[in-house]
């Protein structure tokens, strides 16, 4: 199916994807590589609003007003890692290494086939989750916004297209209940929790040294359809490879209340953004987020942190 005109686009003109699929192909990495920084030195000022974007961010996190060749550093970053989809998708093999520190309630929920909700964020190697959650026989949904010039989705779609569908959320007349059929029939959901656009649940969490507001839709679905939670990161490990980052587990507890399920989740999203913002830190460049950065609520009353984990 192909996307209605009036949707958002990917950044670059409509054959860009083809362009770069067949010049990594046809040219020497001593030409293409050189070539592909060019390019983004020449899309830089063609891009005012996600350049604007990009330099707030980046002021934030790394505490002083950002270098225009740092902003052109997060681009390029931005432009490798959908390279690396790319390749995938045309078969140049990747695999995925989950990290033993951080994983063994992650590997016990992806051993039991029990039907999860995960989460992620816009940050890395995290698009490419869905697809390694796809590769290991669970049938996974990812959440996703539908656009006009995405063949990275729709190329990894094909290649994974056994195990992984998609629910557009541009349709949202319709998302509740693609979300339940997916759900009730044994399926797991992937989606991202950064942006705002099309959250129906926001809550303010600290991150980046202040409240911020951020979506909390995939507990609500948690406690809706009795689902467990887990968020995962992606962030380049040896060549050829993506480390797994994984979160605790979150599960809904059905002799505690609504509101204590609620205050659980609170805490365990608080955590769940430490951790990414660590990681943000540590790798600035990874957060491929080139829209306003997630804003503090409305000051109308005091932000509280969530209380400690029962």
């Amino acid at each position: 199916m192909s996307a209605p005109a009036d949707i958002p686009r990917n950044l670059g003109p409509s054959w860009g994807y083809g362009f770069l699929l067949w010049a990594e192909r046809s040219w020497p990495g001593w030409i293409f590589r050189p070539a592909f920084m060019l390019g983004t030195w020449v899309a830089l000022p063609l891009l005012p609003g996600p350049r604007r974007h990009s330099r707030a961010f980046l002021a934030v996190v790394l505490g002083r007003p950002a270098r225009l060749i740092e902003v052109w550093r997060h681009f390029f970053t931005s432009a490798d890692v959908l390279m690396l989809a790319l390749r995938i998708a045309r078969g140049v093999p990747h695999h995925c290494r989950l990290d033993p520190a951080l994983g063994g309630d992650f590997a016990a929920l992806i051993a039991s086939r029990q039907p999860a909700l995960f989460g992620s964020f816009h940050f890395g190697h995290s698009d490419l989750l869905g697809y390694y959650l796809g590769d290991s026989s669970r049938p996974v949904a990812m959440i996703r916004l539908r656009v006009g010039n995405s063949d990275d989705t729709r190329l990894l779609g094909h290649l994974f297209g056994k195990w992984v569908s998609f629910i557009w959320v541009n349709d949202p007349a319709n998302l509740l209940f693609a979300l339940k059929d997916t759900l009730a029939a044994g399926g797991s959901l992937a989606l991202k929790c950064d942006r705002l656009g099309y959250s129906a649940k926001i809550e303010p969490f600290h991150f980046l040294g202040c409240a911020r507001l951020f979506p909390f839709t995939i507990y609500h679905l948690a406690l809706l359809f009795d689902r467990p939670v887990v968020f995962c990161l992606g962030v380049p490990g040896a060549a050829d490879e993506t480390l797994v980052l994984a979160s605790p587990v979150f599960t809904p507890d059905a002799a505690a209340g609504r509101d204590e399920n609620l205050r659980r989740a609170r805490v365990h999203f608080q955590a769940v953004l430490a951790q990414l913002e660590a990681l943000v830190r540590q790798h600035p460049f990874f957060w491929f987020n080139f829209v306003p950065l997630n804003p503090e609520p409305p000051a109308t009353g005091a932000v509280r942190r969530p209380g400690p984990l029962a």
